[in-house]
C-alpha cells in the first residue's frame, strides 16, 4: 500500500484498488504477512506493516512468507531511493528468504530496474487490462486514473496459481524460461550506476 504515487506529495495517500487487494489476499491463501510500504489508510491489512513516511520499509527485514508491495512511484529525495530499490528488495526477499512476493508497479520495460530485477528474476507478470487504474485516495474510491499502464509482478514458486488468480485481470506472461538471463546492454553506464546505487543503499539497512 503506497504512501503516494509521488513521495514528494504526502498530503494524499494512494492505495491499491480493493479488487486487487482481494486477489492478492486470495492468492496468498488469505494472509498477507508483510506490507513494507503501508499507510494509515491501508486496506491491505497485512500482519506486519511498515508505514511510510514514518518507517523506511527498505531498511527493515523482509523475512516474511507472503509480501505485497505497492511502492511509491516517485523519488524519495530524503533517502535517495526510488522504485528500483523496492523491486530490488522484492527480488532479494524471494531469493534470500524464499518469500512469495507480489508487486503492483508501472510498466517500464525499458528501464534498468525491470532488466535487473524483473526479467530473468521474476516468475511471472500480469499486464493489467485497466486503461487507467484508479488508486484509492486516503482510503476512498474516486481518485483519478493512473496516467501509466500497470502490472502485477510475481516472484515465487507457483506460476500456475498466479495464472489462475490473475488471468482475469490481464495478460499473464510466464517468465520462468528467462531465469538468470541478462537483458539490455550490461556495460551501459546507466546499468552500472543503477546496481551500484542500490548496493550502496542496501549497506544502510538495519
Amino acid at each position: 500500500m503506497s504512501a503516494g504515487r509521488s513521495i514528494n506529495t504526502l498530503s494524499q495517500h494512494w492505495g491499491t484498488p480493493e479488487k486487487y487487494v482481494s486477489a492478492v489476499r486470495e492468492f496468498f491463501g488469505g494472509s498477507i504477512t508483510l506490507d513494507p510500504c503501508s499507510n494509515e489508510y491501508s486496506i491491505v491489512a497485512a500482519s506486519t506493516e511498515y508505514r511510510l513516511p514514518e518507517n523506511d520499509g527498505l531498511r527493515d527485514s523482509w523475512d516474511f512468507p507472503t509480501i505485497y508491495v505497492n511502492p511509491p512511484y516517485g523519488l524519495d529525495k530524503e533517502h535517495g531511493t526510488s522504485i528500483k530499490h523496492w523491486l530490488h528488495r522484492c527480488m532479494r526477499a524471494a531469493t534470500e528468504h524464499g518469500s512469495e512476493v507480489l508487486a503492483l508497479v508501472p510498466v517500464a520495460t525499458n528501464t534498468g530496474h525491470w532488466k535487473k530485477f524483473v526479467f530473468g528474476k521474476a516468475t511471472a507478470l500480469c499486464f493489467l487490462y485497466d486503461t487507467r487504474l484508479k488508486f484509492l485516495v486516503n482510503g476512498e474510491n474516486g481518485g483519478k486514473g493512473a496516467p501509466m499502464s500497470c502490472a502485477m509482478i510475481y516472484w515465487g514458486r507457483d506460476y500456475e496459481r498466479f495464472f489462475a488468480h490473475f488471468a482475469k485481470f490481464g495478460a499473464v506472461i510466464d517468465l520462468r524460461t528467462q531465469f538468470e538471463e541478462k537483458f539490455g546492454e550490461e556495460a551501459h553506464n546507466g546499468q552500472i550506476n543503477l546496481f551500484e546505487s542500490i548496493n550502496a543503499h542496501a549497506g544502510k539497512e538495519k
